[in-house]
């Protein structure tokens, strides 16, 4: 019985940053047969701080879907794709250099990092009301700190890759270097799907978590001409209910957009691509339940594991 707090595989705990760090450095090791950076167990410490909400200059992770496990859980599978690109290159494919490895671990870790509101805001009450901005927070934060690691000469790379996860630049208009950078944004973009959609309790989060956030974000309603609002989705029930339709328009983005680079997965499990197959899982019972039209409480009943740390002083709420 794979854990709720478990990765596909059900051998990490993705709720623990430790336990996620020292795999993806022992791919690293095993890749390039020498130590991982500095930097690297340097983030995950850093993260694991900010997220906390044990950072000076910012309050813990507020957004239930977007929290900590759910930024170790991308981190993972961004690790997995570059290890399986590297051991699955052939036809004059490019190999990736161990700081662009490094410059992968650090996206994945801050490519939700926008949804952390500042001690200073008084305007936002919660994380999630970044939610149509946040990508680009995230990127501007990234730039600063890898420039404050000495890493400054990718720090622009590293910005940059982050819009390969999120909507506010199409994919088609990110400009990088060359293939390579292109093929590691792509690789981010697929991690932060394919992680998501196939964790255990990605239905019960949908519902529980990620509505009250497209609330707060806006994202819940369309505005209209004529100053109308139009409900894009009345209910968290809802919105596990049209989980199959997104599940079809993500596959696109995955297949065209982000060119299959899900596919590195396979290569990184010996020949089977578990983080698909945990996908399909979750949108077929998700079909079962718009097909039978049974309320999801019946249906869905996993706890999820909560990963925030309970804020205790925020002048903005008051």
């Amino acid at each position: 019985m794979r854990r709720n707090d478990y990765d596909v595989s059900n051998r990490i705990l993705t709720t623990d940053p430790a336990v996620v760090k020292a795999e993806v450095q022992r791919l690293y090791r095993d890749l390039y047969g020498i130590a991982p950076p500095k930097a690297i167990g340097r983030a995950f410490t850093d993260i694991e701080m900010l997220y906390r909400g044990a950072h000076p200059e910012y309050y813990a992770c507020d957004t239930g879907y977007h929290d900590l496990q759910h930024v170790l859980e991308v981190t993972l599978a961004m690790a997995r794709l570059m290890d399986g690109y590297e051991r699955s290159r052939r036809n004059g494919a490019p190999p990736l250099p161990p700081e662009l490895y490094m410059v992968g671990v650090l996206a994945a870790l801050f490519h939700d990092f926008g949804y952390l509101r500042r001690r200073s805001d008084r305007r936002h009450h919660n994380g999630a009301e970044y939610t149509q901005v946040h990508v680009s927070r995230g990127a501007a934060y990234l730039r600063q700190y890898m420039r404050g690691l000495g890493a400054g000469r990718l720090a622009d790379i590293a910005a940059k890759l982050l819009h390969f996860t999120g909507y506010e630049r199409p994919v088609e208009q990110i400009r990088v270097a060359d293939s390579l950078l292109r093929r590691v944004g792509q690789m981010l973009g697929s991690a932060d799907l394919i992680a998501q959609m196939s964790d255990r309790c990605y239905l019960e989060k949908c519902r529980d978590r990620l509505y009250p956030e497209f609330l707060l974000g806006g994202v819940a309603r369309r505005e209209l001409p004529g100053g109308l609002t139009e409900e894009v989705f009345q209910s968290g029930d809802d919105l596990v209910r049209q989980t199959p339709s997104f599940s079809r328009s993500a596959q696109r983005r995955l297949d065209l957009q982000l060119a299959r680079a899900y596919a590195y997965a396979e290569a990184h499990f010996g020949g089977q691509n578990l983080y698909l197959e945990e996908m399909q899982k979750n949108t077929l019972h998700a079909q079962a339940l718009a097909r039978e039209g049974v309320p999801t409480r019946e249906m869905l009943r996993r706890t999820p594991p909560v990963t925030i740390a309970p804020e205790t002083e925020d002048p903005a709420s008051e």
